[in-house]
């Protein structure tokens, strides 16, 4: 089969279009054979050479496994599929806490390919396209490629506006909502939100809200929002959103400056489409946020900004000890004297950091780059056990584990179960177990009174 040469910037709609293939299967396949989100597609959805030579090579595979995952399927199907053990298919399915009809058949969010692969199936052609794999301190983000496709999908209606909008009437969001815990990236998805639909970012300052003066001149956030308005394609980022949107209670009371922001917002939402503006609020939670404010056509688009999972936090402390360093630093040394510069060195002290947040993480790193560097002046020299650092750096970063810190997580595995537990059921039941290993058990208190000679033998 010819193909005729492609742009290197194609899109990955594109690429689908032309072999026949779901955008949808080619994220599915990303994810199910864990490849480096960096080696296949860009941030924009660009797709990189090296994928799109291996699709248009291996396009009867992926056809097949298109067909495979919309195909409804019971564990003993899969099995028999991949001449694989029931009981085995059924342990990585479970792992993967897939969505399941009453009858016990899988939904086509299951692949025979992705289950065969984790029980060891020999797939080398695939990753024999991806050898060189590109080092952390290149890559747009480490990790998350199931909430970066999930915000894709919810920006879709911007990179596809004319179908979108004429062939279905799904306008653009005017608002989203990036709601976590403190701590967990929710500016830098703001950011990585306008970049992916091609927006200019501007941050509301907290000064902008009420009247304030500038230049001698009264100004207030009304004014400002209007001139946004005019500009051309802004992603207008507002912090602090659950506290400013706050429902007004008959317990509790919402700040006047707040009240105002609100009603400004409610005001001009409605254009926000027509002018090409989109708005994009971080909050730690979305309970008590107004009603108003999550209605259709506002902010009814929420995305939940996870903390990183084990292996995550043991990319991005691989990554912050690496960053900025050159090929003659001293550091640099001392981690290749302890290979610490390859990820299976982390993973032991990440799993010990449940619950970290991304803040903790770098706080951790500066600590431990701070004990090596101490020690290296102390003794001047490279033979540094980077190990016996590690438990002073942790404990220095853990401070920030408080119990308000608990009760955010605690509000978040809420919201989250709530709003979003079938996109991302396997992170919300790890973060539950993370979680429940801070949890304190208290011993029964023996009962006040006499004890009666039965209960004493």
């Amino acid at each position: 089969m010819q193909f005729r040469p492609k742009s290197l910037f194609m899109k990955l709609a594109e690429l689908a279009k032309e072999l026949h293939i779901t955008t949808d299967s080619f994220i599915k396949f990303i994810q199910d054979f864990d490849l480096e989100l960096s080696e296949c597609i860009s941030t924009d959805f660009e797709v990189k050479e090296d994928f799109a030579r291996f699709a248009r090579e291996n396009i009867s595979f992926l056809k097949n496994y298109q067909k495979d995952l919309e195909q409804p399927k019971t564990v003993e199907d899969i099995a028999g599929n991949i001449s694989q053990p029931a009981d085995k298919v059924a342990e990585v399915i479970r792992k993967e806490k897939p969505a399941i009809y009453e009858n016990g058949v899988y939904r086509s969010s299951v692949s025979s390919f992705g289950v065969d692969q984790k029980l060891g199936g020999d797939y080398n052609f695939v990753y024999n396209y991806f050898g060189k794999r590109m080092p952390l301190a290149k890559r747009d983000f480490i990790g998350y490629r199931d909430l970066f496709f999930y915000i894709s999908k919810a920006l879709d209606p911007f990179a596809n506006e004319n179908t979108t909008l004429t062939d279905w009437g799904i306008h653009r969001p005017a608002g989203i909502i990036l709601y976590g815990p403190p701590g967990s990236g929710k500016i830098f998805w703001a950011h990585k939100i306008a970049q992916i639909i091609g927006y200019q970012f501007k941050e509301i300052k907290k000064y902008y809200l009420g009247t304030s003066f500038v230049d001698g001149n009264e100004t207030s956030f009304n004014d400002f929002l209007l001139e946004t308005m005019k500009q051309e394609k802004v992603v207008l980022f507002m912090d602090d959103f659950d506290n400013v949107m706050m429902e007004r209670t008959a317990t509790s009371s919402v700040n006047s400056c707040d009240e105002e922001t609100k009603e400004i917002i409610l005001h001009h939402i409605d254009r926000f489409e027509e002018e090409e503006l989109l708005m994009v609020a971080s909050a730690n939670t979305l309970t008590g946020i107004d009603r108003e404010i999550l209605a259709p056509g506002r902010f009814d688009v929420v995305i939940p900004v996870f903390p990183p999972n084990v292996q995550e936090r043991a990319e991005i402390i691989l990554y912050y000890m690496t960053k900025d360093l050159s090929d003659e630093a001293l550091l640099k040394q001392i981690l290749e004297k302890n290979n610490a510069d390859h990820l299976p060195f982390w993973n032991e002290i990440s799993a010990r950091m449940k619950v970290f947040s991304n803040t903790m993480l770098i706080d951790f790193t500066q600590s431990l780059k701070k004990r090596i560097r101490t020690r290296y002046l102390k003794d001047n020299s490279l033979d540094i056990d980077i190990k016996k650092h590690l438990q002073p750096a942790l404990r220095e970063a853990s401070a920030k584990l408080t119990d308000e810190y608990f009760e955010q997580m605690s509000s978040f595995i809420k919201d989250i179960t709530v709003n979003n537990y079938d996109d991302f059921t396997t992170r919300i039941e790890n973060l539950k177990q993370e979680l429940q290993h801070y949890r304190i058990v208290e011993k029964p208190r023996q009962a006040i009174g006499f004890t009666h000679n039965s209960d004493s033998k």
